[in-house]
């Protein structure tokens, strides 16, 4: 995939979005984080998940089980990001569409239940934010993510 010349198409991504929103789900999310990182890659994961907003599309930030820095979620599995996780295979498939929001690249991935995945591109870090189908309402959520991960994960290609 070669995000870094694809050109901010935010207005895609919202009507991509336009599905139907819902209310925030439960207090806790069971995430489980990725394999264990490299460290330099664990220190930018660390340091993002300081750095994130606690409101993400109008959801609240939820404790996840079990606990990790590289591991997020808002209202409840709603929206939840993972950071550290290997290369996706699909970032390989030049074919994929990918948006630019506040300088960070990610992909964009439909998946078979309706909902979305982001992923970032162009990090040293990668990180993936899943979105199910009843909040993939606003484009507007990566807004506040892609403003933590522009000011805490470097830009490059990942080797991990």
């Amino acid at each position: 995939m070669s995000l870094h010349r694809r050109p901010v198409r935010l207005p895609a991504l919202l009507a991509l979005l336009a599905l139907a929103g819902c209310a925030p789900g439960d207090s806790e999310a069971r995430v489980d984080p990725p394999p264990t990182p490299p460290a330099d890659v664990a220190g930018f994961c660390a340091a993002l998940h300081k750095e994130l907003p606690e409101k993400v599309g109008g959801l609240a930030r939820t404790e996840t089980a079990p606990e990790s820095d590289l591991t997020a979620a808002w209202g409840g599995s709603a929206i939840v990001l993972r950071c550290g996780i290997p290369k996706p295979h699909a970032m390989t498939d030049p074919k994929q569409d990918g948006v630019h929001v506040n300088g960070v690249a990610w992909l964009l991935e439909k998946r078979e239940n309706g909902g979305f995945r982001f992923t970032t591109g162009m990090r040293l870090a990668y990180t993936e934010v899943r979105v199910d189908k009843e909040h993939a309402t606003d484009a507007g959520m990566l807004v506040g993510l892609s403003t933590a991960i522009a000011a805490t994960v470097p830009e490059g290609i990942s080797s991990y």
